[in-house]
């Protein structure tokens, strides 16, 4: 056989077994991405914080200490912190050393989750938390939320000189002025966050953030058994009127025409 022969069935067969390797290569390369995207499909990936180094305990975070990784989502979901945890845990400290690419959780982090410390974590300095009964529609029908300021407005049949109650003439007032609401029934800012669109089935108390001294007067409007209202403000309105007026039935005859008169002129000036 002829030399040119040899070498073009030689360069055939090499050009066939490139493109047989090549093919066998493709249907293998693909047969792993099917079973990759299955196995996507079947667990579902999360991108989640790992560490970007090794880590030794008691390490304060920063942005370098951490990386997203994508992993699959199963048993992981809704346990290991996502990017949006990030801002929560910079600055605190690790409870245990960690390996590269780690994956973070709660249980990492010193102090844990601030979601799960309970209500006792957003009542600031010097302030303290309280629950006042409240109805439909003494807290606005049910519209106040949390995060909103309101105002506090008490009725309440005083004793006479005698010490008697004289239950046919009652007196309101407004007892305190944007307070700050920290709970409706078991809902807190923080839950009402992480259950966006559930639908609160209502409450009957309502939790404001108020002074020691100004719980001791709401304790004892309650103890007296005066019914106690909320209006709810502006978020932006800061402002407060001085020196509101008790008011009683005398009270609403003398200046109901002059309240109206009033509430005209300023509805027309706007």
């Amino acid at each position: 056989m002829p030399r040119k022969v040899v070498l073009f069935v030689s360069l055939l067969a090499g050009l066939l077994a490139a493109v047989l390797t090549r093919t066998y290569l493709t249907v293998k390369e693909n047969e792993i991405k099917a079973e990759k995207q299955r196995l996507v499909d079947k667990y579902k990936t999360i991108d989640v914080l790992a560490f970007s180094h090794d880590v030794p305990a008691g390490t304060v975070l920063s942005g370098g200490d951490l990386g997203i990784l994508t992993v699959p989502a199963r048993g992981l979901r809704g346990q290991a912190l996502t990017e949006e945890n990030k801002s929560d845990v910079l600055g605190r400290r690790t409870v245990t050393g960690h390996k590269k690419l780690e994956v973070v959780f709660w249980s990492d982090i010193e102090g844990g989750d601030p979601a799960a410390r309970g209500l006792s974590a957003d009542v600031k300095r010097q302030m303290r938390a309280m629950s006042i009964n409240v109805n439909g529609a003494a807290s606005v029908s049910g519209m106040v939320k949390p995060n909103d300021h309101v105002d506090v407005i008490g009725t309440f049949n005083f004793p006479d000189d005698e010490g008697k109650i004289r239950r046919g003439d009652p007196i309101t007032c407004t007892i305190l002025q944007n307070v700050l609401v920290l709970a409706t029934g078991k809902e807190t800012a923080k839950s009402h966050v992480r259950e966006l669109g559930f639908k609160n089935p209502g409450y009957s108390t309502v939790t404001l953030e108020v002074t020691p001294r100004e719980a001791e007067m709401l304790a004892f409007a309650e103890q007296i058994k005066g019914r106690l209202i909320l209006t709810l403000r502006n978020r932006n309105d800061t402002s407060s009127e001085k020196e509101l007026p008790q008011v009683n039935y005398e009270k609403i005859r003398q200046e109901m025409e002059a309240l109206n008169q009033k509430r005209q002129l300023k509805l027309g000036g706007r």
